[in-house]
């Protein structure tokens, strides 16, 4: 079965009869809309509803695509990524563009732009959320990326299945359920990328929530929100993030988090940005204060 197909099975089940409108038949075997039922709410046919699934059909219009969203209550996200699935799974993507390149580089410009914001903890992330450059409080924040392996340096699989990093998470599930939608997003980007199917092997094999949260095929785009953390050091901090796209590269993001003024997490966070000089120009381990309460 095609990703399409995976996808809307996956939409239709999320959906009851009485959500889009219809009338309950009693007992169902399987949850969500029938087929049947899709193909009256969007205006197609079942045998078209059928070959979408099993990845027979051979072109998708927009407009059909667009009364499928319509009828599975599809918010814009996953619109887009609906869209992304039909043009693979109908051929219009060109096959060499849904390759990702191999070599993810930041530029120089990016590099300093990460250094003169020594009060916000910054990451730019790449393809597949792979960390590819942070600053000194981004690094005391989350880990010492340097530390970690290059295979290693990505922000779902640290989230998952490295202990320190997955402990820093008040609420790990909710985290690591957006890690994981913000993965599939990714996916429908590059639905060829070697790179992302090992990481999604390896995790899928590793962790048992990583692979159901994946099967759901919950898809969301990185925008903003807010995190709270249990910082070894600096104790209990909540972060607002922010993800913006670093301009002249589309694969890469700049992930900001910053904490509300006068308040007990910015004084949290000034106290890991001084720890995070000192040791760092010291370059052995210091004692430090205790953070604020």
């Amino acid at each position: 079965m095609s990703e399409l197909g995976e996808y809307l099975r996956a939409c239709r089940a999320r959906v009851s009869a009485e959500q889009a409108g219809l009338p309950s038949s009693g007992h169902r075997r399987v949850p969500g809309l029938r087929r049947e039922e899709l193909a009256t709410l969007a205006g197609v046919s079942v045998d078209y509803i059928i070959r979408l699934e099993q990845g027979r059909a051979k072109s998708a219009s927009p407009e059909i695509l667009t009364a499928l969203a319509r009828a599975l209550d599809l918010g814009t996200d996953e619109q887009e990524y609906l869209l992304r699935c039909a043009a693979d799974s109908t051929g219009l993507t060109n096959k060499a563009d849904s390759h990702a390149p191999r070599t993810q580089r930041v530029s120089p410009a990016t590099r300093v732009l990460l250094d003169s914001m020594p009060g916000v903890p910054a990451l730019v992330l790449g393809r597949r959320m792979d960390i590819l450059a942070w600053n000194t409080l981004g690094a005391a924040l989350i880990t010492d990326f340097g530390q970690v392996p290059v295979q290693h340096r990505n922000h779902i699989w640290l989230s998952f299945l490295d202990p320190k990093v997955r402990a820093l998470y008040t609420d790990w599930e909710k985290v690591a359920r957006e890690c994981v939608s913000y993965l599939r997003m990714d996916a429908g980007r590059y639905p060829e990328d070697p790179a992302l199917a090992r990481l999604v092997g390896e995790l899928s094999v590793k962790d048992a929530d990583f692979g159901q949260w994946w099967s759901a095929h919950r898809v969301r785009a990185q925008r903003s929100g807010r995190k709270d953390f249990l910082h070894p050091l600096a104790g209990e901090i909540t972060l607002d993030f922010q993800v913006m796209d670093v301009r002249g590269n589309g694969d890469q993001t700049l992930l900001v988090y910053t904490a509300e003024p006068h308040s007990r997490s910015a004084q949290a966070l000034a106290f890991l940005a001084g720890w995070a000089i000192a040791e760092e120009n010291s370059g052995v381990d210091i004692v430090v204060d205790t953070p604020p309460q």
